[in-house]
C-alpha cells in the first residue's frame, strides 16, 4: 500500500492525540520514562504515574541520584517493577557514561538496561525526526490486521515479517508524527477486541477487515497450562507496625519491600523462633490469586499478632517495621498494598 503513510497521517491530523504529558515540552528524558510506562500499559493508567514521576524527578540526574526505595515508591501499583529498576539503573548509567544526556542513537540505546529495538526507535523518532522504527503491541496488532500477517508475533519468522512490514512502511519525513499516529490507531481505533473498523483510514484495504476475520490477528500465543504456585505470606503485627521484608533485588517484585514468605505453615514456628518472637494470635486472612505471564500464585496471607516486637534476633536492614499511619516512601507490590488496605 504505497499511501499507508499519507493517511496514516491524514487520520492522526484530525483525530490523533496531541496533549498527552509526554508531548509537552518533548526532551529525550520525558520520551524514555513515558516510553518504558507505556510498555504493556495503557495510556489512561499511565498518565497519573507519570506526572508523579515527573513532579519528583523532572531531571535525569535527579531520577539517578535517588534510592532505588523512592523509585518503585513511585511505581507502586503499576506493575512489571524490573521495568523501574531498569529505568534508575539506565539514568546512572548516563550520567557516568555520556555526562547526562541520553544517547541518540539504535544501537547505544540499545545497550541500556530496559530499552529494546521499539522503544530506541520511538525516543529517536520522537525526539531527533529521524528515520526509525517502532513494533509495539499496538503497531503489532494493526500491520497484523491490515496485511493479514498470519502467526503469533512471538515467533521469530512472524516477528521478522512484522519488522520488515514496520521498516516498509515508516515514511522518511513527519517521522515523530507517523510515529505517534501508528500507535495511536492501534490504541483507539485497532483495539485488541471490538475494534472500530468503521473509523479506520484502512477500512477498504484491511484484508483481515475484508475476510471478517480481524479477531483472528494478530495471532495468539500456543495454549499452555497455567501451572500454579502457592505461598504463604505472614503479616506481622505488633505495637510497632507492620513488619516487611526487602525482597532481593532480582525476581518477581525485585527489591520491593513484601511480607515473609513461607512455602508451608508447619515453618511458620520456625520462622517465628528464628526472630525471638512470640505469637500471641494467628489467623488465616482470604487467599488471593496473583497472575504473572507465566504462571498463578496464590497467596493466603496468615495474620500474626506478636510480642518481643523490640527483641527481633538478627534484625538488619531487610527488615522494617511499617507504620500505616505514617507510612515511608517504600516500594510495594500491588499485592502487599491490597492486603495492608485491608488491614
Amino acid at each position: 500500500m504505497q499511501d499507508f503513510a499519507e493517511r496514516l497521517l491524514n487520520w492522526f491530523d484530525l483525530n490523533g492525540r496531541k496533549n498527552l504529558p509526554w508531548q509537552q515540552g518533548v526532551s529525550p528524558y520525558r520520551v524514555w520514562v513515558s516510553e518504558i510506562m507505556l510498555q504493556q500499559t495503557q495510556v489512561t493508567t499511565v498518565i497519573p504515574y507519570y506526572e508523579r514521576f515527573m513532579t519528583n524527578f523532572p531531571r535525569i540526574d535527579l531520577l539517578a541520584q535517588a534510592n532505588q526505595d523512592e523509585v518503585l515508591h513511585l511505581w507502586t501499583g503499576l506493575g512489571y517493577y524490573a521495568r523501574a529498576r531498569n529505568l534508575h539503573k539506565t539514568a546512572q548509567q548516563i550520567m557516568t557514561d555520556y555526562n547526562g544526556e541520553m544517547p541518540l542513537t539504535q544501537w547505544e540505546l540499545e545497550t541500556l538496561p530496559g530499552i529494546g529495538r521499539s522503544t530506541a526507535g520511538a525516543i529517536i523518532a520522537i525526539c531527533t525526526g529521524q528515520r526509525a522504527t517502532i513494533l509495539d503491541g499496538n503497531v503489532k496488532r494493526v500491520l497484523s490486521r491490515v496485511f493479514k500477517i498470519e502467526g503469533w508475533p512471538g515467533q521469530s519468522k512472524t516477528s521478522r515479517e512484522l519488522w520488515h512490514k514496520a521498516e516498509q512502511l515508516t515514511p522518511d519525513t513527519r517521522v515523530p508524527e507517523y510515529t505517534q499516529a501508528i500507535m495511536d490507531l492501534g490504541a483507539m481505533v485497532c483495539t485488541r477486541s471490538s475494534p472500530k473498523c468503521q473509523l479506520c483510514p484502512f477500512e477498504g484495504n484491511c484484508r483481515a477487515y475484508k475476510t471478517q476475520t480481524t479477531d483472528q490477528y494478530p495471532g495468539r500465543k500456543p495454549k499452555k497450562e497455567m501451572p500454579v504456585r502457592q505461598i504463604k505470606m505472614l503479616v506481622i503485627e505488633s505495637d510497632q507496625g507492620i513488619l516487611l521484608e526487602k525482597r532481593p533485588p532480582r525476581g518477581i517484585w525485585g527489591g520491593l519491600w513484601s511480607f515473609p514468605e513461607l512455602a508451608t505453615e508447619a515453618q511458620v514456628k520456625t520462622y517465628a523462633e528464628t526472630l525471638g518472637i512470640r505469637i500471641l494470635t494467628s489467623a488465616s486472612l482470604p487467599t488471593l490469586r496473583h497472575t504473572f505471564s507465566h504462571y498463578h500464585l496464590d497467596i493466603e496471607p496468615l495474620h500474626l499478632q506478636i510480642t518481643n516486637a523490640t527483641s527481633l534476633k538478627g534484625q538488619d536492614s531487610n527488615l522494617i517495621w511499617f507504620n500505616k499511619e505514617d507510612p515511608e516512601t517504600l516500594g510495594l507490590s500491588g499485592v502487599v498494598t491490597k492486603i495492608l488496605e485491608s488491614r
